[in-house]
């Protein structure tokens, strides 16, 4: 689905920005953020979904200059939620996301267990549920 992607040479994002081919990192740059080819394609497979799980933001969202893709992905969840999808928003990164790019209240459900919430989903029992089920 990810066909592009902004690749930097200097993580403070005041050297060489560009969009690349996802599959043609050229040595000396990392990949910060989604192309705006791939963010269309999450936003379109987004838009159309019922239940959406976020469970990580698609760039270095924390400075600014790499935070469009996460905040497209964002942007696309909260439509699809008032459109009537299920849409939770799991883990301390991916909250930090929605709080800092979005409004967080728009979200079906936010919650800072990342790890523990794929567990849950996966059929893991979890430690404090177990404890509360054996009461």
């Amino acid at each position: 689905m990810a066909t592009d992607v902004l690749v930097t040479d200097d993580f403070s994002g005041n050297g060489t920005n560009k969009f690349v081919k996802i599959n043609e990192i050229p040595d000396g740059f990392e990949g910060v953020d989604a192309g705006p080819d791939s963010r269309k394609a999450f936003a379109d497979v987004l838009k159309s979904s019922k239940t959406i799980l976020m469970n990580g933001p698609v760039g270095a969202f924390e400075n600014p200059v790499f935070a469009e893709g996460t905040k497209a992905v964002l942007d696309a969840i909260i439509e699809a939620t008032e459109n009537g999808a299920v849409s939770v928003i799991g883990g301390g990164d991916s909250v930090s996301a929605a709080k800092k790019l979005s409004n967080a209240d728009k979200y079906t459900h936010v919650s800072t267990g990342g790890g523990a919430s794929l567990e849950f989903i996966e059929g893991k029992v979890l430690p404090g549920v177990a404890a509360l089920d054996n009461k």
